[in-house]
């Protein structure tokens, strides 16, 4: 899949996500997953590095999402209807969290259960924040994805934080490493959620998975 879009998919883009897109529910437990009838998308990447907010830029509202400064502020899988085309997913951070390690292990386990096992799942973004490049919890989730064959990007968050030349260097970093990752798509989409910055192109690819 290319990430080149011409003017009217970008266009349709925008209008699938200036549609309706509603919280649908929150899952503790693979036993309350919905029922998997459409393609669905999963946000994952460590503690506050900011799953929620890009979810709201996506979609063009504050509050969709709930965020916060705290890391571990989302404890469950939060799906979200994208005009009946498709399921976005907001996963529990992984990584640090101001929670006990039992209730830090079961997020690590309902995160990797689902990851697994589900069979409509089409796409998982990995959210790095340009600021720190990959940490060692993202390439074992990595790893996790490629022995289980489930396709997953990189998507660069807070690059208004980042110089571009600094910028440059963390892709080229993690583009260098994604060589050794069979499931890995061999690319990043650079993001700012509070700029708006790389946001009409990563519509455009979740729209595409919706097709």
């Amino acid at each position: 899949m290319s990430d080149e879009f011409s003017d009217n998919e970008l266009e349709e883009a925008r209008k699938l996500f200036a549609g309706p897109c509603d919280f649908m529910l929150g899952v503790a437990g693979l036993s309350q997953l919905p029922e998997a009838n459409m393609p669905e998308i999963a946000f994952a990447g460590r503690s506050n590095v900011g799953k929620s907010s890009l979810v709201n830029a996506l979609t063009g509202r504050k509050t969709l999402a709930k965020t916060s400064n705290t890391p571990g502020r989302t404890q469950q899988l939060n799906y979200f209807n994208l005009g009946d085309r498709l399921y976005m997913v907001d996963m529990p951070g992984y990584g640090y969290a101001k929670v006990s390690k039992t209730k830090r292990d079961d997020w690590t386990q309902l995160v990797f259960d689902y990851l697994r096992g589900r069979p409509n799942l089409r796409c998982v973004f990995i959210l790095i924040d340009s600021r720190h490049g990959f940490k060692d919890s993202d390439i074992e989730l990595m790893k996790m994805l490629d022995e289980t064959a489930v396709q997953y990007r990189i998507v660069l968050t807070k690059t208004d934080k980042v110089k571009n030349q600094g910028l440059e260097k963390v892709s080229e970093k993690i583009i260098s490493t994604l060589k050794n990752h069979a499931a890995g798509f061999p690319g990043v989409l650079p993001t700012s959620a509070d700029k708006g910055m790389g946001i009409p192109q990563m519509r455009a690819v979740l729209a595409a998975y919706g097709l």
